[in-house]
């Protein structure tokens, strides 16, 4: 039961063609953010079998709104460890406002939702997700093999626009690998903790 339960709580974060773009003033312009938004990533599920375009739609819509809740804790608590400066608008804020301008049906510029969230800066991600392996299938392979298997691919776009300038001054891209029992928490998490490090905001106390 102890190995079992040891399986299941292994998960392994990996990134492939990680890159990263910085603006010339993306330090310079992150400084003056006081007001950050997190906008609803957009996320896209591999269809499995037997699962109807309409079921992966409503998946897509709650893994958007679980994916920037966990994006706002994570930014929420490096805020009260004095690691990130702005004040964060929070999500109810943000997606009333955003729907009440019609986004995501209207596309938007970066000027308009500026404009519409009344912030300094926002993040907005775009997340595919695909399932290697399942889960029952990872537990197997860690249990006879003792090979730990990726339950969750994600392949990440991250970008922080500034709202003084209406242009992207940070973006990466990469894929991560979530293993066993990697919840949106742990996913989200993870691609948050390995981005930070390379976010213009890294340095601010």
């Amino acid at each position: 039961m102890k190995t079992i339960l040891f399986f299941l709580t292994i998960f392994s974060l990996s990134s492939c063609a990680n890159n990263i773009y910085f603006s010339e003033d993306a330090y310079e312009l992150s400084e003056q953010h006081q007001t950050f938004a997190i906008i609803p990533p957009k996320v896209a599920i591999t269809p499995g079998k037997n699962i109807d375009s309409s079921t992966i739609s409503t998946q897509q819509k709650t893994e958007s709104l679980n994916f920037q809740k966990e994006m706002f804790s994570w930014f929420l608590k490096r805020k009260t460890q004095g690691k990130f400066a702005p004040e964060l608008q929070d999500v109810e804020t943000t997606n009333a406002l955003l729907a009440k301008a019609g986004y995501p049906d209207t596309p938007m510029t970066s000027a308009e939702l500026c404009e519409v969230l009344h912030v300094d800066g926002y993040i907005i991600s775009n997340f595919q997700l695909s399932k290697p392996v399942s889960e029952n299938t990872a537990i197997a392979l860690a249990l006879i093999a003792g090979v730990s298997a990726s339950t969750n691919q994600v392949s990440v776009n991250l970008s922080i626009n500034d709202c003084s300038r209406t242009k992207m001054i940070w973006n990466t891209s990469f894929i991560h690998q979530g293993g066993i029992g990697s919840s949106p928490a742990i996913l989200v998490n993870d691609i948050m903790r390995y981005c930070s490090k390379k976010m213009p905001y890294a340095d601010q106390k």
